[in-house]
C-alpha cells in the first residue's frame, strides 16, 4: 500500500534504518544500505535486491543498478537507506554514503529522486571532501575509538574507499 512515507513517485527514494528500509522499499527493485561504520546487515520484510553502498563503491553500484535497470526493460526504482547510528540515531557518515550513491546515480541518469535522497546528495556534495575525516571526528566514530581504539575506524575507511560492494540479496525479474 502507497503512502507519502513510501515516496511511491520517486525512482530514487531515502531513509534511515531498518524502519525507514521497510517503509521505502514496497514498489523498489533495489534496496542500497549505506553504513559507513559496518555493522550488521539488515534484516528487511521484502524481497528486494539488497545491496551495500559507500562514498568509494559509489560508481560501482550506479553501474550495477543501470545494468539491472536494463535487464528490467524499464524504470528501475531504487531505496536507498542510511543504516544510522545505534538505536536508529542520526549518523552524519551514513548520509554521507548514501548521498554519495546518490548522486552517483543521478550521474548516470536514473535521477528523479525524492526531495530526502536531494537532502541527502547535498549533504555529500558539500563535504566529498571530507567524508574519510568524517568516519574518525563523528560520534559514532569517536565511540567506537574510545572503546576499541583505531583499529576498526581504519578499516572502516578502507572499505568506505574501496569500490568493491555487497550483494546481500540477489536481483530477481518481476513475474
Amino acid at each position: 500500500m502507497s503512502s507519502p512515507r513510501n515516496q511511491p513517485q520517486y525512482q530514487i527514494r531515502f531513509d534511515w534504518g531498518v524502519e525507514g528500509a521497510n517503509a521505502i522499499a514496497p514498489g523498489a527493485h533495489i534496496v542500497v544500505w549505506a553504513d559507513a561504520l559496518g555493522g550488521s546487515a539488515p534484516e528487511l520484510e521484502h524481497d528486494n535486491a539488497v545491496i551495500t553502498g559507500s562514498v568509494g563503491s559509489r560508481g560501482a553500484v550506479a553501474a550495477w543498478v543501470l545494468d539491472r535497470q536494463v535487464e528490467l526493460g524499464d524504470r528501475a526504482t531504487v531505496a536507498v537507506v542510511a543504516a544510522g547510528g545505534p538505536d536508529g540515531r542520526f549518523a552524519v557518515e551514513d548520509l554521507l554514503a548514501a548521498g554519495a550513491v546518490i548522486d552517483a546515480l543521478a550521474e548516470v541518469g536514473i535521477d528523479y529522486i525524492s526531495p530526502e535522497a536531494a537532502a541527502a546528495v547535498g549533504a555529500y556534495t558539500g563535504l566529498r571532501n571530507a567524508t574519510g575525516h568524517v568516519l574518525s571526528a563523528c560520534v559514532t566514530g569517536q565511540e567506537i575509538m574510545a572503546a576499541e581504539g583505531r583499529e576498526p575506524i581504519d578499516a572502516a575507511r578502507k572499505r568506505n574507499d574501496a569500490a568493491e560492494f555487497t550483494v546481500l540479496k540477489e536481483f530477481r525479474l518481476p513475474a
